[in-house]
């Protein structure tokens, strides 16, 4: 581990322990800056002189404070965060941490409700010089996509449904759009996962696909049907006339692609197709 060169609110830093106390230990970065790691999240082989990885926010006090636990999300990071209090000032969240994360009402789209979810970016309030959440995302989005181009595979957060389909977070620093017309799994929102871009637009907005574009995506089809066929022991009751809502729950695939990927399957001689069903050759 490299020794932080100095303090890093809302994020992991690496310091050195410089002193014990019946308190904590006293950590310190390069610059000579030091911050108290309560005596809670002292472990025995924590000496002095030691690398000690923590993560630093305020308490409520708002002084500067360590701790061994990780949040749920850092500095700049997205998360979904369930609401746990609310305030006329704003609403705490759970993030993990012993004090909740503060998301001020002029940072919400619609007032907060406990037991509620939101999905929320961790930011500095340089007013109050405190990490709060923000839901008003988009305002954090890069608005000209640089690097990306179609067909590449991009990590992918989905943060919203929409009539048109659900937004989601596009390599960390941009926003997309996944068509609900062309969904055929489960997607939730908050779970990153791979993405492929379909197109970018004049206008900075890009459309995604939650599977390969071109041949690649054929043949991908193609061994989920095999694999699924195999862990059902060689035999599964579907074939082409099987409802499309069916062929969605159980393949993931739309009743186009699922036509077309059983033919591929058949003319390659992996399976046959009866009126009962699909057949391991």
């Amino acid at each position: 581990m490299k020794l932080n060169s100095h303090l890093e609110l809302g994020k992991l830093n690496t310091l050195r322990a410089d002193r014990l106390t019946p308190h904590g230990i006293f950590l310190m970065a390069e610059d000579g800056k030091d911050v108290l790691l309560p005596q809670a999240y002292v472990t025995d082989d924590m000496q002095e002189d030691s690398l000690i990885e923590v993560f630093l926010y305020t308490d409520s006090e708002d002084r500067l404070i360590a701790t061994t636990l990780k949040p749920k999300a850092m500095l700049d990071q997205f998360a979904l965060l369930e609401v746990v209090d609310t305030a006329k000032f704003g609403a705490f969240l759970d993030w993990g941490l012993p004090k909740d994360l503060l998301c001020p009402t002029k940072l919400q789209k619609n007032p907060f409700k406990v037991g509620e979810k939101h999905f929320i970016k961790v930011v500095y309030d340089e007013r109050t010089h405190r990490l709060v959440a923000s839901e008003k995302t988009t305002d954090f989005f890069k608005k000209n996509p640089k690097g990306l181009y179609p067909k590449q595979e991009v990590s992918i957060i989905p943060i919203l449904k929409t009539p048109l389909g659900y937004k989601c977070i596009v390599a960390d620093n941009y926003e997309g759009l996944i068509y609900d017309n062309e969904i055929f799994e489960k997607v939730i929102i908050g779970e990153e996962r791979t993405g492929y871009i379909k197109t970018v637009r004049q206008d900075g907005n890009i459309d995604i696909s939650l599977r390969p574009i071109g041949n690649k995506n054929n043949s991908s089809a193609a061994d989920k049907v095999f694999a699924l066929l195999e862990e059902n022991g060689g035999i599964m009751p579907y074939n082409y006339k099987s409802d499309a809502e069916l062929i969605k729950d159980v393949f993931g695939l739309s009743k186009k692609e699922f036509k077309r990927t059983l033919t591929k399957l058949q003319e390659d001689g992996k399976i046959e197709i009866k009126d009962t069903g699909i057949y391991k050759r």
